[in-house]
């Protein structure tokens, strides 16, 4: 495979890949390369979901999601959601569950994205990056999936999670 770096940088890189067909042909991809990340639905002791709003200046502004991160130096998906966990909501799971992972942008991008649910969550002190603005919204279940129904999650993860917790437990 012949393969052309254009950018390396801090989170992605992009570079121009050859690639075999499945009819031998050849093509060439632009390709965006991404460590992966993992995302997390906490649920509250009361049953009520923690969903965030965060400013993504790449959606255009505040946007509802799951807390999530970016996987560093081939660190596991159970270790970035625990520490996504306390640095962008301020809890600590005593319970994680898998509920499955995605693939963002299947045309460009080999990101992974983990998706899990936490339970019986402790209070920490939150530790959001310089760069983050979380607000931490305590919500229903059934106000999470109403906002998913009338459009004011357009986040892919955290579409995902919520629907897969809802097929997973029944709801």
């Amino acid at each position: 495979m012949k393969k052309q770096q254009i950018f390396n940088g801090r989170v992605i890189s992009l570079a121009i890949e050859e690639h075999e067909l499945p009819d031998g042909r050849r093509a060439d991809f632009e390709m965006v390369h991404h460590a992966g990340g993992a995302a997390v639905l906490p649920i509250l002791d009361d049953g009520r979901v923690l969903l965030i709003r965060q400013f993504r200046p790449a959606a255009g502004g505040m946007i509802w999601e799951i807390p999530a991160g970016r996987l560093e130096g081939g660190e596991a998906p159970e270790t970035c959601i625990h520490r996504e966990l306390q640095e962008e909501v301020g809890y600590r799971a005593g319970l994680v569950e898998r509920l499955g992972e995605m693939l963002t942008a299947v045309g460009f991008c080999d990101e992974v994205v983990h998706l899990f649910v936490a339970r019986d969550l402790t209070e920490v002190p939150a530790a959001p990056e310089p760069d983050e603005y979380i607000e931490a919204v305590p919500m229903s279940f059934a106000e999470a999936l109403d906002l998913l129904r009338t459009g004011q999650i357009p986040d892919a993860k955290t579409q995902l999670a919520l629907l897969l917790y809802r097929q997973s437990h029944a709801l």
